[in-house]
């Protein structure tokens, strides 16, 4: 749901290789490398890191795996799309709501299947204390990538504010089953089962 995207803490735990095509040498050097040698390192695909995160064995390889999984879905696919969602951040930051919104309408009007960039959306009205409007782009978010446990988790501090604590529980535990290793979504889980679903004599 931020709009700021984190750096990537580490993928050497994940085993992934990342290429250098942007130094000459480095694609000179790839390019010769036999094309079977080349096809044995496929890129790890989005469900295979989706995969990842839920088998991951404890919370720093599984905050490695979301950050990559962050940064897939923060692309839009359209240069230009990226380009506004970049401004709306910077926007944001120095506090200009108004403006983050118009420059993120403009992202989103131009990939509208870029579940992301409704996640970002939702955050700023979130800020601007438009609830409903950040819920509808949240579950927007969510029809376009359901395992978007990010806007899962949004979605569920946003109806615990309303104090909607059946959907709010029901919505961490969403989050929870994508990215089982997220002490955040441990904890609120904890704390609003009682109260949703009783508590043991």
């Amino acid at each position: 749901m931020d709009v700021r995207r984190t750096p990537i803490l580490t993928a050497l735990c994940l085993g992934l290789a990342f290429s250098s095509t942007g130094h000459p040498a480095a694609a000179a050097a790839d390019k010769a490398r036999p094309e079977k040698e080349r096809k044995a390192h496929p890129p790890v695909s989005l469900e295979d890191l989706y995969t990842r995160l839920k088998q991951a064995e404890d919370e720093a390889e599984a905050k490695a795996i979301a950050t990559l999984i962050e940064r897939r879905l923060g692309r839009s696919g359209s240069a230009t799309a990226d380009l506004l969602s970049d401004r709306a951040r910077q926007a944001m930051g120095g506090n200009d709501l108004p403006l983050a919104v118009e420059l993120m309408d403009r992202a989103v009007a131009l990939e509208p299947n870029w579940s992301e960039g409704w996640s970002r959306r939702a955050t700023l009205f979130w800020r601007l204390s438009d609830s409903a409007t950040a819920i509808a782009d949240l579950q927007r978010a969510l029809v376009l990538e359901p395992r978007h446990f990010e806007a899962w988790a949004a979605l569920g501090k946003l109806y615990l504010a309303q104090d909607d604590k059946g959907r709010a529980l029901d919505a961490f535990r969403r989050a929870e089953a994508l990215y089982p290793q997220w002490d955040m979504l441990k904890k609120a889980i904890e704390k609003l089962t009682p109260d949703v679903e009783g508590r043991d004599l």
